[in-house]
């Protein structure tokens, strides 16, 4: 089946984005004041569409227009913000989150920069068969490896790999959280939305990545159940303005010819 795209005069259902008014290069975040401070490093910012949990912005970056997006908590309801974006017209989109990080050198502060992701996020197993990989684009992902370096992100805080996405936020102890067993298997951080990013944009053969800044490590903490959690301090807000500056010069950088 061909993906499905939207009249140009369209307005998408849930996130209620004018087609119009949608720019082909897209930054998406979590949390919709995060997508208003996305959105006052653009010129010419405006806000196109607010509903639910998703908030639109669009302006530019460097000459080139670009959208913001909240999604939200989890990977079924941003998996709505990512399909009407695939929809309406996105060309390359980029995911700037935060996460936790699972090996041992993946601290507060790191900047990850996801390679592909372990799909236990909720809702790809009902679009794609289990084999199906959810995997980045390999030319965003180079991108935003620079562009963290450039954004003055050091080798002692930049990693890449398998980030781990997970369904649940809080665990509990009926069948017990998972986060050993994927950093044994390699994955670097565990966040919520990486994997249905990555497998609806790639159903609609659009190029996706995913820059994550580290605020805990439940391993290392030995906090697993979460109790010391605490996103609001400072080393995890310059984690995230490096992340957000990363996906801003990735998502707008010229594509390579061929």
């Amino acid at each position: 089946m061909s993906p499905v795209r939207a009249a140009h005069d369209a307005v998408l259902p849930l996130t209620r984005i004018p087609v119009a008014e949608l720019a082909p290069d897209v930054v998406v975040v979590g949390d919709p004041e995060r997508a208003r401070a996305v959105g006052s490093r653009l010129e010419g910012t405006r806000e196109i569409a607010r509903n639910r949990e998703y908030l639109s912005l669009t302006g530019s970056y460097r000459g080139r227009p670009v959208t913001v997006v909240s999604h939200g908590v989890g990977g079924p309801g941003a998996g709505v913000a990512f399909e009407e974006l695939c929809r309406g017209g996105a060309r390359r989109i980029v995911r700037a989150g935060t996460a936790g990080g699972l090996r041992p050198d993946v601290t507060d502060g790191c900047v990850v920069v996801a390679t592909a992701a372990v799909r236990e996020d909720g809702l790809t197993d009902l679009l794609v068969p289990t084999g199906f990989p959810a995997v980045a684009d390999p030319g965003l992902t180079i991108a935003l490896e620079d562009a963290a370096r450039a954004a003055g992100v050091g080798a002692d805080r930049l990693r890449r790999g398998v980030v781990y996405s997970n369904a649940a936020f809080y665990p509990h102890d009926v069948l017990g959280p998972r986060l050993e067993l994927w950093q044994r298997a390699g994955c670097v951080a565990v966040e919520m939305e990486a994997a249905a990013l990555f497998v609806v944009a790639a159903l609609h053969g659009v190029a996706a990545g995913c820059v994550l800044a580290v605020d805990g490590n439940p391993l290392a903490a030995d906090d697993t159940s979460m109790e010391g959690y605490d996103p609001f301090r400072d080393i995890v807000r310059e984690a995230v303005d490096a992340a957000v500056t990363a996906a801003l010069e990735a998502v707008t950088a010229p594509v390579a010819a061929g």
